[in-house]
């Protein structure tokens, strides 16, 4: 415990400037090729494609919904204790939250059926890291103001504790099939290869200290908590050694890890889009419905029972005159049985953060093509898209599972088409993050060479320390557009 404590918390306020998984700028741009990523069922024009190994899909996000780095760190004549009092432990609440996800790809390849073009088959490697953290408000407050003065008799929750996190490495295959003129459905089976994984997210119980009987104060504690890990003990083993080879030793149990050399899981991926009428379309997709069951490197510690103890009892002058009676070590005993610190190695089952996008589009503008209305995404007989219209405006829904209950968000967004070279996407978004999130999207196509580029909240660019979001997503793909 005493070595995965520290590294937790180095991974987690590492990482709390970081935000969530919303990729609502990438989400439906179907001119890009990774948009299948968070919809399997986005129509598709290609005929196939090929994203550049590491740098096709890289995603970077940050954020937080309570404190920023400017709220702590600005130079504005306010003591740093007094902020750290007044801005962070008395006004964060439990269920604000920081939180990182990034990821990126190692491949990403896809292909139209020979024999059956109205079919899409992908597959790829991506790297995925997940960590949140809900700041434990009673236990910070706990922390910097005691259980004394003020705090007498104030029942300090247990529960505020609470935090998740992995990294994976994610194999997946899928299919993207055009049912008919107006529906076309995907789904992509996963193989999960975790890296490394932590989370205590149901805890509870509750620590008080009222007026006491014999002393003048009793402290009562009851407590059932418990943090699993899996995947952690190797990697600091071999940090503690700190050898010539402890480098090479990382990077090769790293690279074991990735491939299938940890612990393992399955999962999948759904989504749809339908055309109502040519020119407007519903789509929906649910991602990374799936598990991981860690039997592996697992190491779990828990800390359950009740106790109520006002402390050490003196009765003179007997106790005065017996120099052997070692109260203290009598009290730290008495209260380690009540509420006994344990550790175990069985093996646990980690959900995947289950999402869930939505979406209603409406086309309009010239179109780039005048041929037969068909509705699809791609004509069979050879030619390219028939039914992209210039212009496109609609709203998007997205909803994720954290350890508090669904985070969500709501977006609206205009499209720009220039061609079939240039798309443009401006969105709006509010969550519990922004009211302010204004993020902007380019989408270029020179000859075979596909760049994007996709950033968020736009602008708190203007002081990115008093930022409660940015996010910056790119890549570069090559694809043939069915030889025209």
């Amino acid at each position: 415990m005493r070595r995965s404590i520290p590294f937790l918390f180095a991974t987690i306020f590492g990482a709390t400037t970081l935000y969530a998984q919303n990729k609502q700028l990438l989400y439906d741009f179907y001119e890009i090729p990774q948009s299948l990523m968070i919809n399997p069922g986005v129509k598709t024009s290609q005929k196939w494609h090929t994203g550049i190994p590491v740098i096709s899909g890289l995603s970077f996000q940050a954020g937080t919904s309570g404190v920023t780095v400017n709220d702590l760190f600005a130079n504005d004549g306010v003591d740093f204790t007094t902020k750290v009092r007044d801005r962070l432990v008395n006004a964060v609440s439990h269920r604000d939250d920081f939180s990182t996800t990034s990821q990126i790809e190692g491949f990403n390849i896809g292909f139209r059926g020979k024999n059956r073009p109205e079919n899409y088959y992908t597959f790829g490697m991506y790297s995925e890291t997940d960590i949140i953290v809900y700041w434990p408000r009673d236990l910070a407050i706990l922390a910097f103001e005691g259980n004394g003065g003020a705090n007498i008799g104030r029942s300090f929750d247990l529960g505020h504790l609470s935090l998740r996190g992995e990294m994976v490495n994610v194999f997946h295959f899928g299919i993207n099939r055009k049912m008919s003129n107006s529906l076309t459905v995907g789904a992509r089976a996963k193989i999960y290869s975790s890296i490394f994984q932590f989370k205590s997210t149901r805890n509870s119980g509750s620590f008080r200290t009222t007026q006491g009987q014999d002393n003048i104060y009793v402290s009562a504690i009851t407590a059932d908590m418990q943090l699993q890990t899996a995947g952690l003990d190797e990697f600091l083993d071999i940090l503690e050694e700190d050898t010539s080879t402890t480098q090479a030793d990382l990077t090769s149990l790293f690279t074991r890890r990735m491939f299938f050399g940890g612990n393992l899981g399955l999962g999948f991926d759904a989504g749809f889009s339908y055309q109502l009428n040519p020119q407007t379309t519903i789509t929906g997709s649910v991602l990374d419905v799936g598990f991981i069951y860690n039997s592996k490197d697992v190491r779990n510690f828990t800390l359950r029972g009740n106790t109520s103890n006002e402390g050490i009892t003196v009765f003179l002058p007997e106790d005065i005159n017996d120099l052997n009676n070692d109260l203290w070590q009598e009290l730290i005993d008495d209260v380690e049985a009540a509420v006994p610190f344990e550790e175990n190695e069985s093996g646990y089952i980690s959900l995947r953060p289950v999402k869930v996008y939505g979406s209603i589009r409406y086309d309009f503008g010239q179109r780039e093509a005048t041929l037969d209305d068909c509705g699809c995404a791609i004509n069979v007989r050879g030619g390219q898209n028939e039914d992209l219209y210039r212009n496109s405006v609609g709203g998007q829904l997205f909803m994720m599972k954290r350890p508090r209950g669904v985070q969500a968000a709501l977006t609206g967004f205009y499209q720009k088409r220039l061609g079939r070279v240039l798309a443009l996407k401006a969105t709006y978004t509010a969550d519990k993050y922004s009211f302010t999130n204004i993020g902007l999207g380019l989408n270029l196509q020179a000859g075979p060479i596909n760049f994007y580029i996709l950033g968020d909240n736009l602008l708190a660019y203007r002081n990115i320390a008093d930022s409660h979001y940015a996010s910056l997503q790119f890549g570069f793909n090559i694809i043939n557009w069915n030889g025209n």
